[in-house]
């Protein structure tokens, strides 16, 4: 029995640690002004919904960081309404692709990548193959619509949990691992459903107390 990933697109077994190796390459590959969106999305071939999300979800897994988050999210959402819809390939839109992504980001972007989330990917095997089926695929792109819809509500680490939801689940689609896919939902559901809860019972004031406890976790407080 083969444990190496397998390709959603193409059913072809991928080599553990290949997908945030081939992040690696486009970035050491880019050129020295960067590239555009349209050109990263192009570069990242077959497997491109999959390594795309996972990509730009490692910027908006940083908490506390704003603006950028919330940028790469537009682009992220159009790309999930696609998975949803079944799509067979990612169409960006020309205002979003023509969007410059700098080498030095691409590197950190890559280097990122390894950093946070190379352990997941060499634990990933093909499991619960339906969970990353094609009808799975759809199913995954809509709840990926309402992670990223929060991220773009102005509250502190909005963005940090449904990205490493979205970054979890994402490399479980591409290593056919149905588990993965189920953890990164997991983490995601879970997210909006405290800030759902949490508005709900203690209203504008919930937005001190995530600040409060964000900036205890951090130290910063």
């Amino acid at each position: 029995m083969n444990d190496n990933p397998v390709d959603t697109a193409t059913d072809e077994v991928v080599p553990r640690g290949g997908l945030i190796a081939a992040l690696q390459v486009i970035a050491a590959e880019a050129p020295a002004e960067g590239m555009t969106l349209h050109d990263f999305t192009h570069a990242l071939g077959e497997r491109a919904f999959g390594l795309m999300l996972f990509a730009l979800s490692i910027p908006v897994c940083i908490p506390l960081l704003y603006g950028i988050p919330q940028i790469v999210s537009l682009p992220m959402m159009a790309v999930a309404i696609q998975m949803a819809l079944g799509r067979a390939e990612p169409w960006m839109p020309q205002r979003f692709g023509e969007r410059m992504l700098g080498k030095a980001g691409l590197q950190q972007m890559a280097a990122g990548a390894g950093n946070y989330f190379g352990w997941i990917e060499r634990l990933a095997r093909p499991r619960l193959l339906l969970l990353s089926g094609p009808t799975a695929e759809r199913l995954v792109g809509a709840v990926f619509v309402v992670f990223l819809a929060s991220i773009l509500i102005p509250l502190p680490a909005t963005n940090t949990l449904p990205g490493i939801g979205i970054a979890i689940a994402s490399i479980g689609l591409i290593t056919r691992d149905g588990l993965l896919v189920l953890a990164g939902l997991a983490i995601g559901v879970a997210w909006i459903a405290l800030l759902l809860v949490g508005i709900a019972l203690f209203g504008p004031a919930f937005i001190d107390l995530l600040k409060d406890a964000v900036k205890s976790l951090l130290g910063l407080g």
